[in-house]
């Protein structure tokens, strides 16, 4: 079953041409495309308002005032994980909450400049949380691959 019935193979062929330069110009899509240039700008604008593609700078770990990166796997209560993701994703240090299935219920990613601030977010902050009964932190040493082209754009109030 498709996920995005919107999107037909025009759509997708545009897609896969922006995730590889986004800059590239309506005119240049078109062309390799062989349709026109407000086809291109028309479906363009239809899929930025329908929220299947958004248009950002991306930057890379190095350029972050934090250099390390830390995975945060939290258990909380069944019944209430909703309401300590929302209040875990309040917190300035976090960058990702993601509600999972598995040994835990809550997925944290985070960008530390030392372990006493990591410490600072896991321990003092999210595991005081009401309804945490475990947070497990493990430390990025190694970045092998990151690819910044595999991101889903939701909003916060659908991912809750």
């Amino acid at each position: 079953m498709d996920e995005h019935p919107n999107l037909d193979d025009l759509d997708r062929q545009m897609i896969e041409i922006l995730s590889r330069d986004a800059r590239v110009s309506n005119r240049k899509i078109a062309a390799e495309l062989g349709v026109t240039e407000g086809t291109v700008r028309g479906r363009i604008k239809r899929l930025q308002q329908d929220r299947l593609i958004s248009f950002t700078a991306i930057t890379d770990f190095g350029m972050a005032n934090a250099s390390n990166i830390a995975f945060i796997g939290v258990q909380a209560s069944v019944e209430h994980v909703r309401d300590v993701a929302r209040q875990i994703a309040e917190l300035p240090d976090v960058n990702a909450v993601i509600i999972t299935m598995g040994q835990f219920n809550i997925f944290v990613i985070a960008l530390f400049d030392g372990l006493e601030s990591l410490w600072a977010v896991a321990s003092d902050k999210i595991l005081a949380m009401p309804h945490v009964h475990h947070v497990e932190t493990s430390i990025g040493v190694n970045t092998v691959k990151y690819n910044a082209r595999v991101v889903r754009i939701t909003e916060s109030d659908q991912d809750f």
